[in-house]
């Protein structure tokens, strides 16, 4: 189902773009870690919720099975896109939340994220 795949690709973009504007790659990030992300939707056709895990290393993020690109600022200013679905907001030390937007089979869904450290 194609809503499912945007949905998993969105929450490994999500947290894969959440440390890629981080110092040096010697340095260990605010943001570093893994994350769980729970993404909800509010409207559309779109999955209800789904959840999946996420790592944050050296200002990058990665999941698996999505191509993801965004960024997470030095406060914690998450924006990510992965194959057409986009969300941003904001990370802190041990959580993190935010809205996304995307479209399942050409009807818009939305909703919003949130995200724990693990």
């Amino acid at each position: 189902m194609r809503s499912n795949r945007i949905r998993k690709m969105f929450f490994a973009s999500f947290l894969a773009t959440a440390a890629v504007a981080a110092a040096p790659a010697t340095a260990q990030q605010p943001y570093d870690g893994l994350w769980q992300v729970t993404v909800v939707t509010k409207t559309g056709s779109c999955d209800a919720q789904t959840t999946s895990t996420v790592t944050v290393s050296e200002g990058k993020v990665t999941g698996s099975g999505a191509p993801v690109s965004g960024t997470v600022g030095s406060g914690g200013l998450v924006r990510v896109s992965i194959n057409g679905a986009y969300a941003n907001g904001q990370l802190s030390a041990k959580t993190g939340s935010g809205k996304w937007n995307g479209a399942s089979a050409g009807v818009p869904c939305s909703g919003r994220w949130e995200a724990s450290r693990q």
